[in-house]
């Protein structure tokens, strides 16, 4: 007896709807932390920025798999999406130990008092101060951050990447 999920899983895989969902995924991913910051005024830590770079990296890998001259490497180009989705699934595991004060985070996290012998001095620092930190949740939806969110969401989309790879290479 046939599976009848294989159509399923070749229509969701299959090029070129594939590169289009993680675009699609990734590009949402970007939209929301957009929104929540310029939307809802909610500053990001140096944490959720490095977060957005996986993003905008899988896009861009996923695009390439749409370019005819490329697809004989598409395989390779989701296993790289899927790298680049566990990375960020590494990165919201660290950004929720930050927050979670399971360990510490980057110098890059803290805010550091202000302090100058002239008005320069100040001025520069003022320019160049933290001004969300990483070890306070900001936001949270039903007891889980940002960051949180952000580990199975990257992980559902590597996972997603390795299936396309394994189908792309079939």
């Amino acid at each position: 007896m046939p599976c009848p999920f294989r159509n399923c899983a070749d229509t969701l895989f299959g090029m070129p709807r594939a590169p289009l969902l993680i675009m699609l995924a990734a590009a949402g991913a970007l939209v929301f932390a957009f929104l929540f910051q310029y939307g809802f005024g909610y500053q990001p830590c140096i944490l959720c920025l490095w977060q957005r770079a996986p993003f905008a990296v899988g896009i861009i890998l996923a695009g390439l798999a749409l370019v005819p001259r490329l697809r004989p490497y598409a395989a390779y180009l989701f296993g790289l999406c899927a790298l680049v989705f566990f990375i960020s699934v590494g990165l919201a595991i660290f950004h929720t130990g930050v927050e979670r004060h399971w360990w510490l985070g980057t110098e890059g996290c803290a805010i550091t008092p202000l302090s100058g012998k002239s008005v320069e001095d100040l001025r520069t620092q003022l320019l160049h101060t933290v001004t969300a930190r990483c070890d306070e949740i900001a936001w949270t939806f039903l007891g889980l951050s940002m960051a949180n969110y952000n580990v199975m969401y990257s992980l559902l989309l590597a996972l997603f990447s390795l299936g396309a790879a394994g189908r792309a290479k079939a």
